[in-house]
C-alpha cells in the first residue's frame, strides 16, 4: 500500500441533509414495494426468488464493507484512514436487512425448497437429512445472522463512540442543547461515558479483539446462508468452496461499493475532495483489482475439479448455467466480473482516475449482481418460466433504495470522516530491541 500521512486535526463534518436524492430514494423504496406486491400477485415463484436474490445481494455488500473496516483494522492499515467511515456506514444497513430476512424465513417452504418434497423418496437427500430439515434450518439461520450483524454493529459502535465525545467537546452550550434527531443520537451512544482517553483505549482494545472473532464468524455464517439459499436447492449437487467464493465476493463487494461511494463523497463533499486523493483511490483500485483475480480464481478453483472428474453429478450445476438457456447469463458474468475489470484496472492510472475507477467498481458491482441471480433463478426454473424479468431489478430497487437511506441517514448523524485514530503501534522488532 502507498504511504499515507494522517492530519494531526481532523474537522467534524457530516453529510448534507434533505434535498432531491431523499425524495428520490423514497421513490425507488416505493417501486420496489409495489413491484414486490404486485408480482407476488401475479407469479409468487418470481417474487420471492428476486427477493432472495435482491437480499443477498445487498446483505453481501453491508457486511463485505463491515469486514473491510475489520479486516484493515486487524491488520492496522493507514491508507483507508480517509474513508474508514464509508466502511462502518453499510452496517446501518444490517438492522433493515435483519427485519427483511424475517418474511424469507416465515414464508419460503415447498416453493422455494425442493429438498422438502424429495426427502420424502430420494435417498441421498434422506442421507442429508441431519442439515436439510426446517427446524434446524430456521433456528441456525435466525441465531447465526443475528450473531453476525451483532457483531458488525457493535463493531461499528466501538469505531463512532469516541468520534461522538470529540464532537461534543467542539460543540457550543446552544449545539449542545439542541434536539435534534443527531443529538439525540449522539447523547443515547455516549451513556456511561468514561472520559475522551479511557474510551479510545477501551474503543481499541475491544475491536482489536472483536475483529479477529468477526472474521471467523462472517466466514462461518456466510457460508451458511450459502448453502442454505442457493447451494440447497440443488441437494444432490455440493462444492466445499462454494461458501468461500461467496463470502469473498461479498468482501469484494465491500471494496468496491466503498470505491463508488468515496468517488461521489470526493466531487461533494468537503473534506473527502481533500483527502480522498490518488493514493487513496489507488488503493482502493488496487484492491478492486486483486480481487476481480482472486474471485475468477476461486470460480476456476471449483471448475477445474469439476472438469477433469468428469462425474455426472458433479457436472450437473455447471451443465445446467452453460446450456440453453443461461450460458449467455453466465458469459455476462464472466464478463463483468473478470474481463471488463481485469482489463480496465490494469495499470495505475486508471486506479487513480476517479472517474475510470467509479465506472468499472460499478461494473464490478453490477456483475455480482448478476453472479446472485445466477446462483438461485437456474436452479428453481421450470418450463415455460421467462430466464429474465424486469420484476426482479425492480424489486431491487426497493433493497437498494433502503441501503443508500440507511447509509446516507448513518453519514449525517456520525461525522463522514473519522476524527479519532488508532494509535501507532510499535513494530514487533522494534519493541523487542
Amino acid at each position: 500500500m502507498s504511504s499515507h500521512s494522517i492530519p494531526g486535526s481532523i474537522p467534524v463534518r457530516y453529510l448534507e441533509r434533505g434535498g432531491l436524492l431523499g425524495r428520490v430514494l423514497q421513490f425507488m423504496v416505493l417501486v420496489g414495494v409495489v413491484s414486490f406486491f404486485v408480482t407476488l400477485f401475479r407469479d409468487p415463484g418470481l417474487a420471492w426468488k428476486s427477493y432472495v436474490v435482491n437480499w443477498n445481494y445487498f446483505t453481501s455488500i453491508a457486511m463485505g464493507g463491515v469486514m473491510v473496516a475489520a479486516v484493515t483494522w486487524m491488520v492496522k492499515a493507514k491508507w483507508n484512514w480517509s474513508v474508514r467511515r464509508i466502511h462502518q456506514s453499510f452496517a446501518a444497513y444490517l438492522p433493515i436487512a435483519f427485519i427483511l430476512f424475517l418474511p424469507m424465513l416465515l414464508n419460503l417452504r415447498e416453493d422455494y425448497f425442493p429438498w422438502i418434497e424429495m426427502m420424502a423418496h430420494d435417498p441421498i437427500v434422506q442421507k442429508k437429512a441431519a442439515w436439510l430439515n426446517l427446524p434446524f434450518l430456521l433456528s441456525r439461520n435466525l441465531v447465526g445472522v443475528m450473531v453476525l450483524f451483532g457483531l458488525g454493529l457493535g463493531f461499528v459502535y466501538l469505531a463512532i463512540r469516541p468520534d461522538l465525545g470529540r464532537v461534543g467537546q467542539a460543540q457550543t452550550a446552544a449545539e449542545r442543547d439542541a434536539s435534534g434527531s443527531r443529538n439525540r443520537w449522539h447523547r443515547r451512544l455516549i451513556r456511561g461515558w468514561a472520559g475522551q482517553e479511557a474510551e479510545e483505549e477501551r474503543s481499541y482494545q475491544r475491536m482489536t479483539r472483536l475483529a479477529p472473532v468477526m472474521v471467523l464468524v462472517y466466514a462461518a455464517v456466510m457460508t451458511m446462508l450459502v448453502f442454505d439459499w442457493a447451494m440447497s436447492l440443488e441437494p444432490h449437487w455440493f462444492s466445499t468452496l462454494f461458501g468461500g467464493w461467496f463470502f469473498m465476493g461479498a468482501f469484494w463487494s465491500g471494496f468496491a461499493a466503498t470505491a463508488v461511494a468515496a468517488v461521489a463523497f470526493k466531487r461533494r463533499t468537503p473534506g473527502f475532495r481533500e483527502h480522498v486523493g490518488p493514493a487513496v483511490l489507488w488503493d482502493l483500485g488496487k484492491l478492486t483489482f486483486a480481487f476481480t483475480v482472486f474471485w475468477t480464481y476461486l470460480f476456476w478453483s471449483q471448475y477445474i475439479v469439476i472438469w477433469y472428474g468428469k462425474l455426472p453429478w458433479e457436472q450437473a450445476w455447471i451443465n445446467t448455467r452453460v446450456g440453453d438457456p443461461w450460458g449467455g447469463l453466465s458469459a455476462a458474468v464472466i464478463v463483468l466480473c473478470f474481463v471488463v475489470p481485469f482489463g480496465g484496472l490494469l495499470g495505475v492510472r486508471p486506479k487513480k482516475t476517479p472517474q475510470i475507477l467509479q465506472g468499472f467498481a460499478m461494473v464490478v458491482l453490477g456483475g455480482l449482481w448478476l453472479w446472485h441471480y445466477m446462483l438461485i433463478f437456474p436452479s428453481l426454473h421450470h418450463e415455460g418460466d421467462p430466464v429474465f424479468s424486469v420484476a426482479t431489478p425492480l424489486i431491487g430497487l426497493m433493497f437498494l433504495g433502503l441501503f443508500l437511506i440507511s447509509v446516507r441517514w448513518f453519514l449525517t448523524t456520525f461525522p463522514a470522516m473519522q476524527i479519532w485514530q488508532p494509535p501507532v503501534d510499535p513494530e514487533p522488532l522494534e519493541a523487542e530491541g
